[in-house]
């Protein structure tokens, strides 16, 4: 039975050649599994290397700098986000299209969500991101919410509570996707319900 290679022997073997696009998906799918997993302060540029299996010399390549990449890294999860859910408008399909997106790669999901909220140098990626949802949502609740103060409201809770609700989700082990899609649907309509309605209070 032949032996296995030594580690010296295995590093000194070249690197299969890839198409940029193919080798930068590598890359990016390499930074987004070590981001998550140890935070960026936590993640080196020799991690991620290690992580997609190439070399420093490759990475730099095609990233000048551990920010460049994370950058990428969430552009990349926004974008393909956006693909699986859609950006126009929010429908009875949205929620469970976001479960579905956030099954897929729950690392990425995470790390535009949860992690990238805490690092400053990348507040303006998560300010585009709650803008243009909040934008979305202002547009669903036109009909549901009288314009003014409690549909501004709503349009900033219900797209921060769904977020929250998929990542809750997630941590919880993914149960039932169909009925969670349902149970997160319910509580949505129920804060349209109180941002459209008088508010009674009691002596």
């Amino acid at each position: 039975m032949p032996e296995s290679p030594t580690p010296a022997e295995t590093a000194a073997q070249p690197v299969r050649r890839m198409p940029r696009a193919q080798r930068r998906e590598q890359i990016l799918a390499a930074a987004t599994r070590a981001v998550a997993r140890n935070g960026f302060t936590g993640t080196g540029l020799p991690d991620i290397a290690a992580e997609a299996g190439i070399t420093h010399v490759i990475l730099y390549r095609h990233f000048a700098s551990k920010a460049d990449l994370y950058r990428a890294v969430l552009e990349r999860a926004y974008t393909r986000l956006g693909d699986a859910v859609g950006t126009e408008k929010l429908d009875g399909t949205s929620i469970s299209a976001l479960l579905r997106a956030a099954a897929a790669d729950p690392d990425a999901f995470r790390l535009l969500f949860r992690h990238a909220v805490r690092e400053p140098e990348f507040r303006d990626v998560i300010d585009m991101v709650r803008s243009y949802s909040t934008m979305i949502a202002q547009r669903y609740l036109t009909d549901a919410v009288p314009a003014g103060p409690w549909q501004d409201w709503a349009a900033q809770v219900i797209p921060t509570f769904i977020l929250d609700a998929v990542i809750a989700w997630l941590d919880a082990g993914q149960p039932d996707l169909d009925d969670a899609a349902e149970r997160i649907n319910r509580a949505a309509r129920a804060l349209i319900e109180v941002a459209g309605g008088e508010l009674v209070q009691k002596d």
